[in-house]
């Protein structure tokens, strides 16, 4: 294999990807700080793993409805002017959740009904931005600026839970929600400072219903792709779903508040981060199939130790490395799809991608929860990690052809 020395940042040589990445980058760490305090919110609110899970099944349930269709909208209306709207929306909820939770009104069906729309905001948002990459950078530097996408989610992950932490213990989960309110400021320039080509006018469908056909039938002329998807929903359903628990966990399985709420998020961050920046490194030197079958053997393997220990080091520990190998996964998985799609159809594979990866998150945070309120959150994530190592030897056995991409 040629060797790639054009740098682990190389995507950030183009202007656009630049502007994106730095207000992108601002506005996740407000994300995570929302994401943080508004679970330890509702926990603190209800006590109720379960009801934890319900609120993470409203948050994903509009993927189900919406995505397929926002991938078509994707494919049809200029990607940033799309992205625009569906971020000032999601400032707007951020803001109401601030005002209700200032107010001291704030109630656990208020969390439901913002995260329901924030769901749907996510719904048009997610295959606008994932299809988007294309966009600022050429077919060479794709798959690194996907790692460096990553890269920037999991840097966000390790800063802006430990700061909800703190900003929680100290002023309240308000100022969290004010802040990620803020930070949406910071995308919407830079999109709006972006040099982008116009818009290259295409043919359109008869409707609607005969685009998203087209899209279907690709991808179920495409064996790597659904092997990919697949993969992508079992890594949602059963590993990201975990995000869903941390607040149950910091309290019931490690004695815990708020601080350690927010280390847990950032210990699975500082490791997803870690494997985003090896991928962006390692470029076209790695077999991407090689690397993201290892991690998705491993993080199932990791969620077993985990839910084995009480102890606060070890699970930091662990989590890191968990973050590590399920990066491989949802990184390479995407840069695999993307990579296999030609651009007319890119909105709608990655709308399929996005419904999958969003849409099995909320069923999996709903069953998360519901198996927790029942037999604990350690038993739970045993459980989790158990049917994910299942479905990956079954890929391993079934789909060799994988491992050579």
């Amino acid at each position: 294999m040629k060797e790639d020395r054009r740098g682990t940042f190389a995507a950030l040589r183009h202007r656009n990807y630049r502007l994106w990445f730095f207000g992108q980058l601002t506005s996740l760490f407000g994300t995570w700080m929302q994401t943080t305090a508004q679970g330890f919110l509702v926990f603190e609110l209800t006590r109720s793993p379960s009801y934890l899970g319900l609120v993470g099944f409203a948050s994903g349930a509009p993927t189900w409805v919406l995505t397929l269709y926002g991938g078509v909208v994707a494919d049809r209306v200029p990607r940033a002017r799309l992205m625009t709207v569906t971020q000032a929306f999601m400032m707007t909820l951020a803001f109401i959740l601030a005002g209700l939770t200032f107010a001291r009104v704030v109630e656990p069906w208020h969390v439901l009904v913002l995260a329901s729309l924030l769901g749907v905001a996510n719904s048009f948002d997610a295959p606008a931005r994932q299809s988007f990459v294309s966009e600022m950078v050429p077919p060479e530097d794709l798959t690194n600026a996907i790692a460096l996408n990553s890269m920037m989610f999991q840097a966000a992950t390790v800063v802006g839970p430990a700061m909800a932490g703190v900003a929680y213990a100290l002023f309240g989960p308000g100022w969290c929600f004010t802040i990620n309110g803020v930070s949406f400021i910071a995308v919407i320039v830079a999109l709006a400072a972006m040099r982008l080509p116009p818009m290259r006018p295409r043919q359109r469908a008869e409707s609607v219903l005969a685009e998203l056909a087209e899209g279907t039938r690709y991808i179920r002329s495409q064996p790597t792709i659904r092997v990919l998807i697949s993969m992508i929903a079992v890594s949602s359903m059963f590993g990201l779903s975990f995000g869903t628990l941390i607040p149950a966990w910091s309290v019931n399985v490690l004695g815990g508040g708020a601080e350690i709420n927010g280390l847990l998020f950032s210990a699975r961050g500082v490791g997803a981060l870690a494997g985003a920046l090896l991928i962006a490194w390692l470029g076209g030197r790695i077999m991407r199939g090689k690397l993201l079958t290892a991690g998705s053997l491993i993080w199932p393997l990791l969620f077993a130790a985990l839910s084995r220990t009480r102890s606060l080091p070890l699970s930091l520990l662990i989590l890191a490395g968990a973050g590590v190998s399920n990066i491989f996964v949802n990184n390479l998985s995407n840069a695999l799809v993307q990579t296999a799609t030609p651009e007319r159809l890119r909105g709608r594979v990655m709308g399929a991608y996005t419904w999958i990866f969003f849409g099995f998150m909320p069923l999996g945070a709903l069953w998360s929860g519901m198996l927790a309120g029942r037999i604990g959150e350690q038993s739970t994530v045993l459980i989790n990690g158990g049917i994910a190592w299942a479905f990956a030897l079954a890929v391993v056995s079934l789909y060799p052809k994988l491992r050579e991409e």
